[in-house]
């Protein structure tokens, strides 16, 4: 799980997340719509986790009236470590794609 060509690929898909996320806060406005979902799919995704019952995520224990609850402190850490894992997965299954395609050809 620790080959250098997880690592590159790991690296390579973070590097990817921050560009296709920048426009969203400091990219022109005609790009803004589009990379906002970059960004919003994991943050609205810590409610999903709420619901799936996982305490602590949010502030006030997800009651706020009809506005949404902010992310705790740990529940900004949980997302974090979740989505790093999530694409550490990713990064590992296409090393071992990557890896296994090379060894079908000799």
């Amino acid at each position: 799980m620790l080959l250098p060509r997880t690592l590159k690929i790991f690296a390579v898909l973070l590097v990817a997340y921050v560009l296709l996320a920048i426009p969203a806060y400091w990219g022109p406005a005609f790009l803004e719509p589009m990379s906002s979902y970059v960004v919003i799919v994991p943050l609205f995704s810590i409610y999903a986790f709420h619901k799936l019952g996982i305490p602590g995520l949010l502030e006030h224990h997800g009651a706020c009236g009809w506005g949404l609850c902010g992310p705790t402190a740990f529940g900004w850490i949980f997302l974090v470590i979740f989505w790093t894992g999530v694409t550490w997965l990713i990064a590992w299954g296409l090393a071992r794609l990557i890896s296994s395609s090379r060894t079908d050809v000799s």
